[in-house]
């Protein structure tokens, strides 16, 4: 069984090794250590000793300008605001709210993938799901959801499950707040 190895960026160390501990908790992961700026990470790189990264999404600039940009994948560690065009810069992303199974889950697809894969697509929300998610921000049920948008109860689920997928958000309220930002819901509309 392969064991990818992981070096987490973040500059939390309650957060980093919140991660560090979830990772650790799976026989595919090793982690090899964790740090707070990404320049600690360059020579890991250069000595082959990591297969994927876990970094904070808010260090996204320092990751590009560096070394692993584009050598390796890169997991973002969402742990505030950030914008739909950032999060599509990395090969997968997980929140504080992202369950522990999902966590290793994302880590290790995105260890498969080639380093330069653009995510863009993956993480882009269809317009149904935008749609979909501009109701959720208002407050409405599934079956509401359903009857607004001519489909069904159950189609609503699926594309719900598809929106928290792409954005790693579980919570009504995470989902308002990133529909906002996103400008596909005004405030004043809530």
């Amino acid at each position: 069984m392969k064991r990818y190895r992981v070096a987490i960026v973040e500059t939390s160390a309650l957060i980093a090794e919140g991660i560090a501990s979830i990772l650790r908790s799976s026989a595919t992961m090793e982690v090899v250590g964790t740090y707070a700026a990404v320049q600690e990470v360059e020579p890991l790189l250069a000595a082959g000793g990591i297969d994927v990264v876990v970094a904070a999404v808010g260090l996204c600039h320092q990751l590009e300008e560096s070394s692993l940009a584009g050598q390796m994948p890169v997991v973002g560690l969402q742990s505030g605001l950030a914008d739909e065009a950032t999060l599509r810069r990395f090969n997968g992303v997980v929140t504080l709210y992202t369950a522990a199974e999902d966590i290793i889950r994302i880590v290790s697809e995105a260890c498969q993938q080639p380093a330069e894969h653009n995510m863009a697509e993956s993480h882009e929300l269809s317009e149904r799901e935008k749609d979909v998610l501009v109701l959720v921000a208002k407050g409405f049920t599934n079956k509401e959801i359903a009857s607004e948008l001519n489909i069904s109860p159950h189609t609503v689920m699926s594309h719900r499950k598809n929106i928290v997928h792409k954005t790693g958000i579980r919570s009504v309220a995470g989902l308002t707040v990133y529909a906002v930002l996103n400008k596909l819901i005004d405030s004043e509309q809530l």
